[in-house]
């Protein structure tokens, strides 16, 4: 099955791609296969629709509170007692790392642990063939949202990294909200030996020159990391780029932060943004650290200052947006550091995944406003795994 399937899978478009497991799962005992791409608000799976698919092109899964969303969630392959007139379901996983891509509907000829550890096997390679197909699919976009983006938003999903990335050193997922219309946030990570390059902007605004001021600081970042340049650098890089193109009228606070992933050894910079969330335990503490002012204003004098702290394995760090703390509804309170904290270390006593933390979170935080947001609202929740032996 799975040779089978790697000797086709390079030529097949994402919309044939249904088909195409499904035929070479034949030879595994898999009378039908379906895939489920998960949408960007992390709510639903939606059907990928094959020829043979025996459901409505509309198919919807959700997430909460159902069987697949389970699996989905706990990133298992769970067996679906309920009956089937061609066979034996399982739920599978599509992941790669801790990205959670999708879901896969395996209905097998036979039951047993043998089923489930064959679809366990294909699940990472129909994973890896829709994120290498992605990309250039509207189809994929269509099944990914649940109403259009504004344009910033179009943009930025794109130049951003997947939000989800995990090896043996770190796990770590991202978040954007309102997902469809945001504008000046942005956040970013890469890899680079055994440092982890982790960062958060929000700019100035709420329209699409806020998107671009972010897509700029972005950018500027990246450029100064890939010529070596340091925490202090890559700032003074960024403040020089948004100054030049808007001459100190737009601006974004941010965060820069490099993880030693062999020590632990946490290094970050404030750009007039909030302080940074270290997550042990149950227990959170902001990370205090003398900012220097927002890049793009081009006020001199203020120097920057980088902070360092010692990580403990299993310690989370959480990089965030002021529309997440400062947001509040009509009437209420904001939503405030107490709640944050209080969410993203409830995985402590739920074992909880760092991109299902996140997920909860991210709709507790919606509920909590109605469904409204004002502002973006940015988290970025990093876990240090210990040192790679």
């Amino acid at each position: 099955m799975l040779a089978g399937l790697l000797d086709v899978i390079g030529n097949t478009a994402l919309d044939d791609l249904t088909d195409a497991v499904s035929e070479q799962g034949r030879s595994a005992g898999f009378a039908e296969v379906r895939l489920y791409i998960g949408d960007v608000e992390r709510r639903a799976l939606h059907l990928l629709p094959g020829r043979g698919t025996a459901v409505p092109a509309q198919h919807t899964v959700p997430i909460g509170g159902t069987l697949p969303g389970r699996a989905y969630q706990y990133g298992e392959v769970i067996a679906d007692h309920a009956p089937s007139s061609t066979g034996f379901p399982y739920w599978v996983p599509l992941s790669i790392g801790l990205e959670r891509v999708g879901l896969m509907l395996v209905i097998s000829t036979e039951p047993g642990d043998g089923v489930a550890e064959d679809a366990r096997l294909l699940a990472p390679l129909v994973a890896m063939a829709i994120v290498s197909k992605r990309g250039h699919s509207d189809t994929y976009a269509r099944l990914n949202r649940t109403r259009s983006m504004n344009v910033a938003a179009e943009a930025l999903w794109h130049l951003l990294p997947p939000r989800t990335y995990q090896d043996s050193r770190v796990a770590l997922t991202a978040t954007l909200e309102p997902s469809y219309q945001i504008s000046g946030d942005a956040y970013d990570y890469s890899l680079d030996g055994p440092l982890i390059h982790l960062s958060i902007f929000d700019a100035m605004g709420h329209d699409t020159a806020a998107g671009q001021v972010a897509a700029l600081a972005l950018a500027a970042a990246r450029s100064a990391r890939h010529r070596g340049a340091g925490i202090a650098e890559a700032g003074y890089a960024i403040e020089r780029e948004l100054n030049t193109q808007f001459d100190g009228v737009r601006f974004a606070t941010a965060v820069l932060a490099t993880l030693d992933t062999r020590s632990g050894m946490l290094s970050w910079a404030s750009f007039g943004h909030h302080p940074v969330l270290l997550l042990r335990g149950a227990e959170g503490v902001r990370l205090q650290c003398r900012p220097a002012y927002p890049l793009g204003t081009g006020l001199p004098g203020l120097e920057t200052t980088v902070c360092h702290v010692g990580l403990e394995p299993g310690d989370r760090i959480a990089l965030y947006t002021d529309g997440i703390t400062e947001a509040r509804r009509p009437g209420a309170r904001e939503f405030g550091m107490h709640r944050l904290i209080a969410y993203l270390t409830r995985h402590h006593a739920d074992d909880l995944s760092v991109p299902e933390t996140v997920r909860r979170f991210v709709h507790a935080f919606i509920d909590y406003h109605d469904g409204h947001l004002q502002d973006d609202a940015t988290v970025l929740l990093c876990e240090w795994l210990g040192p790679d032996i």
